[in-house]
């Protein structure tokens, strides 16, 4: 297997989704792209890893919280729809990050160093951990086949 699996995809299945017309090409990207976009979403919310591994746990609040206090898991929104786009053509799916919470996302992606608040001049910068929030698993990819064979069996 190559080191990327969606170049072995490419090289088996480019050839017969040629023989597909482009509005059902546009269809079948369209179902991937959905089907991407939902296991990306669980798997944010499981806080894993593409490979399986567990997200680096957040540093514990050093602030007292206030009692009743909603506590909400991490990157809860970024993994909406209003967030997390997919868009399809005759040639590609995609799955990205909305451009407004973009900044957060490449932080956490590469594990990368920011501000805290970057909004606020003076604010402190660390290292955030290292959380893939956008990769394909051997799941995701099983997927793929999965669509792309029952598209050119039917």
């Amino acid at each position: 297997m190559a080191a990327d699996p969606l170049d072995d995809l490419a090289g088996w299945a480019g050839p017969l989704l040629a023989r597909l017309t482009p509005q059902r090409r546009r269809q079948l990207m369209a179902e991937i792209s959905t089907t991407l976009r939902q296991s990306q979403a669980a798997r944010i919310a499981a806080q894993r890893n593409p490979d399986g591994s567990a997200y680096e746990a957040r540093k514990p609040r050093t602030i007292r919280r206030r009692k009743g206090a909603i506590r909400r898991g991490m990157f809860e929104r970024l993994r909406t729809a209003r967030f997390l786009k997919k868009s399809a053509t005759a040639d590609r799916a995609t799955v990205a990050i909305d451009p407004r919470a973009a900044r957060i996302a490449r932080v956490h992606q590469y594990g990368l160093r920011d501000s805290v608040d970057w909004r606020r001049a003076g604010s402190p910068t660390v290292r955030y951990a290292r959380r893939e929030l956008l990769g394909l698993s051997d799941a995701d990819v099983q997927a793929i086949e999965a669509l792309l064979v029952g598209a050119l069996g039917a």
